[in-house]
């Protein structure tokens, strides 16, 4: 039986947290409809010193959510087009997060989950779940101790204007589903 995640659960770095989240369930509550994925793709940032992450540019009001407790969303819109969802880890004030890249949609739902602005769009999430606690009845993450993940790391995508940090191994895909398959990888 699946478990949901606590707040003390995202209390790791990024890249802890980004090993363990491959294979959780992803539940929001959706019109009528509680929708569940499981989480098959993350990308992990790792605070201030991370030239892909926000939190370079330094703490804004764009970036507050990221230096705040973990647990929390950090949503932001790309492109002019696409809501990003991302869970703020570790300890308050390091500013890591896990963007979440792709899921694979569970119970007869029928929906392409593999990009992060797909996923963001089919779970309706945006603007206003920025900062959002993802503990409570309606959006958080469940532990499935049945499944176990097959981790495999890779860059980044997307970030090649970050120097050095484009090429940092802080994605992580599991080779186990399905939907991986599918990944560029």
């Amino acid at each position: 039986m699946p478990r949901r995640l606590d707040a003390r659960f995202f209390e790791q770095t990024a890249v802890q947290l980004s090993t363990r989240l491959p294979g959780t369930l992803l539940v929001k509550r959706v019109g009528r409809h509680l929708r569940r994925a499981r989480i098959v793709e993350v990308e992990a940032y790792l605070g201030p010193r991370d030239l892909a992450s926000h939190s370079s540019k330094g703490r804004t009001a764009r970036t507050e959510v990221l230096f705040g407790p973990a647990g929390r969303a950090y949503v932001y819109f790309i492109y002019g087009m696409h809501w990003m969802f991302n869970v703020v880890a570790g300890r308050t004030g390091r500013a890591h997060a896990v963007l979440i890249r792709a899921a694979q949609p569970l119970d007869d739902w029928d929906a392409d989950l593999t990009g992060p602005g797909k996923l963001a769009r089919r779970f309706a999430i945006t603007r206003v779940h920025n900062g959002l606690e993802l503990t409570g009845d309606d959006f958080f993450f469940a532990a499935d101790p049945g499944y176990r993940p097959r981790i495999a790391r890779s860059k980044r995508i997307g970030v090649d204007y970050a120097g050095a940090w484009k090429d940092k191994p802080l994605r992580f895909v599991d080779l186990r589903n399905p939907v991986a398959a599918g990944l560029k990888f």
